[in-house]
C-alpha cells in the first residue's frame, strides 16, 4: 500500500502464492529454498516480512496499489516448519513499511532480528525508534537500504531545518555528516551493522541502487575494481575495531 516510497503503493505485478496448497505440501518448497539460500549464506535477509503475517492483495486490473485489501498469511506455521526442519533460522526480518503489532510479534516469536534505518530517524522527535539512542540488540542497523537513496545524496535533498535537525544529533558540520552516520551505525548497540558500498565511498544520488515502484534504471550500479583504497580499508578497520566490531 502507500508509503514512505511511494504515494500510490508499489505494484509489483506478482501472481500471489496459493499458501493453502502450500500448507497442505507442508511448506516443502519454501524448506527446500531456505536450505538453498542457506547453504550459500551465512544469515539471509527476508525481504517485506510482514508480508507472511498478512499482504496487499490489488486486483489484476488495478493501474497502481491504491485499492487493495489486506489478506492474512501464513504467519506461524511457516515458520515453525521452516524451523522444525532446518533447524536455528539465521534470518533478518526486514520490518519496514506498514508494521503491525502482530508483525512486530511473530517477527520476536522466532527471534529475528528486525532492521533500523538511520535516514529513516530525523524529523519526528526524539522518541522515533531508528535513534540510535532507541535502538535494541536484537535488529540490524544500516545507514540506508537498496531502496534508499544514498547518505549524500539523502543529506542533500533534505530541507534546511531537516539538515539541521540532522547535524545536530551528531553535533557536526557538513563535510562528514556520511562517515558520522556511518560510525554511528558501527557505535549503536544492535548487535549487526550493514553499510552499503556508495556510503564508504560517500557518493551522491547518481549511485543510488534503486527506486521503488520504478521498474527500469535500477541496479545499474557498479563498484570501481580500485575504489575500496588501503586508506578507506584502514578509515574503517579503525571505525570497526574502536566500536568493538572486530571479529573475535
Amino acid at each position: 500500500p502507500p508509503d514512505y516510497f511511494s504515494k500510490t503503493g508499489q505494484l509489483w505485478g506478482n501472481p500471489l502464492y496459493n499458501w493453502d496448497r502450500m500448507a497442505e505440501q507442508g511448506y516443502s518448497w519454501w524448506i527446500a529454498r531456505l536450505r538453498n539460500d542457506l547453504s550459500l549464506y551465512d544469515m539471509v535477509r527476508i525481504d517485506h516480512f510482514r508480508g507472511f503475517e498478512a499482504f496487499w492483495e490489488v486486483p489484476m486490473w488495478e493501474k497502481t496499489a491504491i485499492n487493495g485489501r489486506w489478506v492474512k498469511g501464513p504467519g506461524e506455521a511457516l515458520f515453525r516448519a521452516l524451523r522444525n526442519a532446518l533447524g536455528h533460522l539465521p534470518i533478518i526480518a526486514e520490518d519496514l513499511g506498514v508494521i503491525t503489532s502482530e508483525v512486530e510479534a511473530l517477527r520476536d516469536q522466532f527471534g529475528f532480528p528486525g532492521m533500523k534505518i538511520l535516514q529513516f530517524a530525523f524529523g519526528s522527535g526524539p522518541e522515533n525508534p531508528y535513534l540510535p539512542h532507541n535502538h535494541v540488540r536484537s535488529c540490524v542497523v544500516y545507514t540506508g537500504t537498496h531502496d534508499n537513496d544514498t547518505t549524500a545524496g539523502w543529506f542533500d535533498s533534505l530541507k534546511v531545518k531537516e539538515q539541521k535537525a540532522v547535524l545536530s544529533y551528531f553535533d557536526r558540520e557538513r563535510p562528514d555528516i556520511v562517515w558520522q552516520m556511518v560510525k554511528c551505525s558501527l557505535a549503536s548497540v544492535a548487535d549487526y551493522a550493514i553499510i552499503p558500498m556508495q556510503d564508504l565511498l560517500e557518493l551522491p544520488t547518481s549511485a543510488r541502487m534503486n527506486v521503488p515502484g520504478v521498474a527500469g534504471g535500477n541496479w545499474s550500479w557498479r563498484c570501481p575494481s580500485d575504489a575500496f583504497s588501503g586508506r578507506l580499508a584502514a578509515k574503517l578497520a579503525h571505525a570497526t575495531d574502536i566500536y568493538g566490531r572486530l571479529p573475535d
